[in-house]
């Protein structure tokens, strides 16, 4: 099973508490660990490996709306650089990983406190200590949400 078509039907079914908003091409979710805080992912509608299988239009759009999304994530997070990532490799759903990032968030672990997310150690990256709370996730969303609808 596809844990990206997993937590598409969350959202369809109303229990996945870090959608945000739908678009017309994918799901707008905050990330389940926050270390790189306002971490996002926008999720393909379409169960898709690659993205030249996507059809042209919907190709064209969903590009599109992956730098909105990216934009929205910046602005509501104060980002002073955003990456980008359209991996697969673990699970072939097409998602975009969208992380908002700060001078030294790396810590020790960049080349003078810069480098790729994927310096940081996953087991500290990935640690229940960066869940956000209720609270904090329900600020989260009601920024970005605010920051996509300003966009759109």
């Amino acid at each position: 099973m596809c844990l990206i078509c997993d937590r598409i039907n969350m959202i369809h079914n109303g229990t996945n508490p870090y959608f945000v908003m739908e678009l017309d091409t994918g799901y707008v979710v905050l990330g389940d660990h926050q270390f790189f805080w306002g971490y996002t992912l926008f999720l393909c509608k379409e169960h898709k490996s690659e993205l030249f299988q996507l059809g042209e239009a919907f190709r064209t759009r969903f590009l599109q709306e992956m730098c909105i999304v990216s934009e929205a994530v910046s602005n509501a997070f104060t980002a002073e650089k955003m990456n980008y990532e359209l991996l697969g490799n673990g699970e072939t759903h097409l998602h975009w990983h969208l992380f908002p990032r700060k001078t030294g968030d790396l810590g020790d672990y960049g080349s003078n406190g810069k480098g790729p997310v994927w310096w940081y150690p996953m087991d500290k990256m990935y640690s229940d200590d960066n869940r956000p709370s209720d609270t904090e996730l329900t600020a989260m969303k009601e920024r970005l949400l605010a920051e996509l609808e300003r966009l759109l």
